[in-house]
């Protein structure tokens, strides 16, 4: 495996890599086949966005942490936004979520966050600022990346990694199943979710105290 930078490497200890993480931190997750969590977050340009404003669309939730290795291995492949162009083609809202609060690895301004997006070629239909960490205690995020697929009537459909091979490899881009590419298009194709579970795997979030 690659090396991690030390801050990487604290937030996330060899067996959080391999493991879903929420029982760990005891965080309540959402429940497949349930109404999504509904949030209204700033964007990077401070236009406010809510779950509310997407009903009649699929809805792809993307944790981000743009220091994060699994981050970068998914950004570097340009496998995030292949993924993310894919979704924009199809109807298919992409939001990006970064839940870091101020002075924690992966924490955005908005300055920063549309400076990423135009130095990395992403193409999220937004970004959404949670430094209060309020959708991602809400939704029961756990990683950078964690992922979510929300139908077009509010129902969550998937959460779980992005793909099958829990590494910050790279080159384990293609080997891997595409777990939530997989699970959009289902989604948006009107199919079941084969996999609607799956374990994620990343950089540990670091939570703002709750509120």
């Amino acid at each position: 495996m690659a090396l991690f930078t030390r801050r990487a490497t604290l937030a996330v200890p060899l067996g959080a890599i391999l493991m879903p993480l929420a029982p760990r931190l005891a965080l309540a997750a959402p429940a497949i086949g349930a109404a999504a969590p509904g949030f209204s977050a700033p964007d990077q340009d401070g236009q406010t966005r809510s779950l509310a404003d997407y009903r009649g669309k699929v809805v792809v939730l993307e944790w981000t942490n743009h220091d994060c290795p699994f981050v970068k291995k998914h950004y570097g492949s340009n496998n995030m936004q292949a993924l993310q162009r894919e979704a924009a083609a199809k109807g298919i809202v992409w939001l990006s979520v970064a839940s870091s609060p101020q002075g924690e690895q992966g924490h955005v301004t908005p300055e920063q966050a549309k400076a990423l997006t135009s130095e990395r070629s992403a193409a999220p239909a937004a970004v959404l600022l949670d430094p209060q960490s309020r959708i991602a205690r809400a939704y029961g995020a756990t990683t950078t990346p964690h992922m979510y697929v929300i139908d077009a009537e509010g129902v969550l459909r998937y959460m779980g990694g992005i793909d099958s091979i829990a590494s910050n490899r790279v080159d384990d881009v293609p080997k891997a199943e595409p777990l939530a590419k997989n699970a959009m298009l289902a989604v948006a194709e009107g199919r079941q979710v084969a996999q609607a579970v799956t374990r994620n795997y990343g950089c540990a979030i670091k939570y703002a105290p709750a509120a």
